[in-house]
């Protein structure tokens, strides 16, 4: 095989490999709003494992696609980063171009069964029980506007971590679906942080 052409067949591989692991493995993500501040800034770039994504937990901070739930009151999707996506994105940057489809990041406060109300006193409750959140920077009220919801079989409750200033399940409970997120719609789990360097590591870090 001449070197030209195998060097484009190596190129060809590169590039499928890329692909198949953006489609099952893991994606990169660009956050650009202060919806899940603090445990997320604006700005942070982080990784999502697809994996295993339909196996989800209170607690744990997920990308969903919410074109059908989300799309009409929460217009700050959050932006994948390819090879291509990461150049792209400075260029929407200066463009203010949003490029974006639908997929949002917010933290899965309940599961299918689960009852979940927000008490007039600003506590957040699952199943009678109260709800420790340490990612809730200090003086944070889990909850302003009380609510009382079951959480119906394959669907999911989820609240950002700035809860004055994310449109989440909240914000969508007299909609068509109460703001439940199909588990089916989950993108995948953050797992981790990339950027900026000096906040690298696990959400913990």
């Amino acid at each position: 095989m001449r070197p030209a052409r195998r060097l484009l067949v190596e190129i060809a591989v590169a590039v499928l490999l890329v692909m198949l692991v953006r489609i099952f493995v893991m994606e990169s993500f660009h956050v650009p709003s202060a919806s899940m501040a603090p445990t997320i800034a604006a700005g942070d770039r982080v990784v999502v494992t697809k994996i295993g994504a339909s196996h989800v937990e209170r607690g744990d901070v997920i990308v969903f696609d919410g074109t059908t739930t989300f799309a009409a009151a929460d217009r700050t999707p959050f932006v994948s980063d390819g090879l291509i996506g990461t150049v792209l994105s400075g260029a929407a940057s200066a463009l203010s171009i949003d490029l974006g489809e639908q997929d949002f990041l917010k933290r899965v406060a309940g599961v299918g069964g689960d009852h979940v109300t927000c008490t007039p006193a600003g506590g957040l409750l699952v199943n009678d029980e109260a709800v420790a959140e340490p990612w809730l920077a200090p003086g944070t009220a889990a909850c302003d506007t009380p609510f009382d919801v079951v959480v119906p079989q394959g669907r999911l409750f989820v609240l950002g971590d700035n809860r004055s200033d994310s449109a989440d399940s909240r914000a969508h409970l007299g909609d068509p679906g109460g703001g439940m997120v199909q588990v089916d719609d989950v993108v995948g789990h953050v797992s981790w942080r990339y950027w900026p360097l000096d906040r690298i590591g696990g959400l913990g870090s």
